[in-house]
């Protein structure tokens, strides 16, 4: 049988490379800082060499190539160089990811989405593929909420979501805030928050990343195209109760802070399990437990929740339920609960339009696809406030992501990375029918009349 490769070049269509998408994967994996799975922590000196990895490779391309203030690197190949107005003087169309991971990761989280975004780079610089906007290629950073809670942040400074109040109250587990993790890699929280991407110079955005789910993988499905981005409150809960010794300090006169700790998360487990809550996701990822000695008893815990939905109404609605519970339990028990958001964000249900064309270049590839729901938050979920935003998805074998056993196979990447491909051409073109069309609408101007003229 022929390889995927060898038909393409029969039909004279440039096809990425499969080798070539993998290797780039493999190369970003051994930028760890750890042996067990991949650890590239946002705003850490690790991240920034993945960066400075990308910014070299598209350099190398022809492109040009800088970074934001807020640590998210473009690179971009410009369009016709013809009158602007010729297409109706559009910005850029974008793709890309994050190169940063949660600790212990698998290779294929938002990496995936920046080795696809080489790859298209290299396919129309070395085949000299004409379009007409500018194309870019980002890496975010900062995308996993993994350090500081909130997720999303290189894209966030983008869209100018981000506050001063945020940069010097997110902290990571060693109470570092997010502004200082920046100025300790060179970077400026001040002039992120202060330049923002400006609107004009984008058109649309095209993420591909993987599933991070089976649905894919279990229906046999090559691609995904996704019509709507699961929302996320994310709160960390302190609970307060009294430090003593474990063998000293009879069993009723306790104030157990990690037992009630427990208790919370069952009852977040229990909520989204509920019926009312059908679709909610609720989960205690992280318990911090002080003092941390097996003999005595916890006195303080911090939890962090992250409660998802892809209904904003019963996504808040069941985090104020999980408190309200949770400062029941903290009564009962003799403990005191402190609140705090560390993130809020609402569902996103990404343009038809863009949808369509994704679909129209899968069909165009020849390659099946099938519209789903994401679960996870990504980038373009909130780029999609500045401009259109979409969202190919691969498979991920079995489902696994966030670990090391996380895969995503060779010719999955390349099916989807000729699909992404195919889909900036057809937005191009899109974005030039659409400029026609609106020339066409506008009314003829009328000469003056001048004086003594016949009518």
């Amino acid at each position: 049988m022929r390889s995927r490769d060898a038909a393409a070049r029969e039909a004279g269509k440039p096809a990425s490379d499969a080798r070539r998408i993998m290797a780039s994967i493999d190369e970003f994996a051994r930028m760890t800082s750890t042996a067990q799975g991949v650890t590239r922590l946002a705003y850490t000196p690790m991240e920034r060499v993945a960066h400075e990895h990308f910014a070299k490779h598209m350099e190398n391309l022809g492109l040009r190539v800088w970074t934001d203030p807020a640590g998210n690197t473009i690179a971009e190949k410009p369009g016709d160089p013809g009158r602007p107005e010729a297409y109706g003087g559009r910005g850029a169309v974008g793709t890309g990811s994050h190169l940063d991971s949660v600790p212990g990761a698998g290779r294929f989280d938002g990496i995936a989405g920046v080795a696809a975004a080489m790859e298209c780079a290299r396919l129309v610089v070395e085949h000299g593929i004409a379009h007409h906007h500018p194309f870019r290629f980002v890496a975010f950073a900062a995308e996993e909420g993994a350090r500081f809670g909130q997720a999303c942040l290189g894209s966030r400074f983008a869209t100018g979501k981000m506050s001063s109040a945020q940069v010097t109250s997110l902290q990571d587990a060693d109470r570092v805030t997010l502004g200082e993790a920046m100025k300790q890699v060179g970077l400026d929280p001040d002039l992120a928050l202060g330049t923002p991407w400006p609107a004009a110079e984008w058109s649309a955005f095209v993420e591909l990343h993987v599933e991070q789910g089976g649905i894919l993988d279990a229906a046999g499905v090559p691609v995904g195209v996704v019509d709507l981005v699961s929302g996320s409150t994310r709160l960390r809960l302190t609970v307060t109760g009294q430090s003593s010794h474990t063998g000293a300090t009879p069993m009723g006169q306790r104030a157990d802070a990690l037992t009630g700790a427990c208790e919370i998360a069952l009852i977040a487990e229990e909520l989204a399990q509920d019926p009312r809550h059908r679709g909610t996701r609720a989960t205690v990822g992280t318990l911090d437990v002080r003092p941390g000695s097996l003999t005595t008893i916890p006195g303080q815990v911090r939890l962090g929740l992250d409660v998802r939905d892809i209904d904003s109404d019963r996504q808040r609605a069941a985090t104020a339920e999980i408190v309200r519970r949770a400062r029941s339990v903290c009564d009962r028990r003799g403990l005191a609960l402190a609140v705090e958001v560390l993130g809020d964000t609402s569902p996103a249900v990404l343009p038809l339009w863009l949808r369509s064309v994704i679909a129209d270049a899968c069909r165009t590839e020849q390659v099946p696809y099938q519209v789903l729901t994401s679960g996870a938050s990504h980038d373009s979920q909130v780029v999609n406030s500045l401009m259109p935003a979409a969202i190919v998805f691969v498979p991920s074998s079995n489902g696994l992501s966030h670990v090391p056993q996380e895969w995503t196979s060779a010719g999955d990447l390349a099916r989807g990375t000729d699909v992404l491909l195919a889909t900036l051409r057809m937005v191009d073109q899109e974005l030039v029918r659409l400029a026609q069309l609106d020339r066409a609408d506008e009314p003829a101007e009328q000469e003056p009349s001048m004086p003594g003229a016949r009518r």
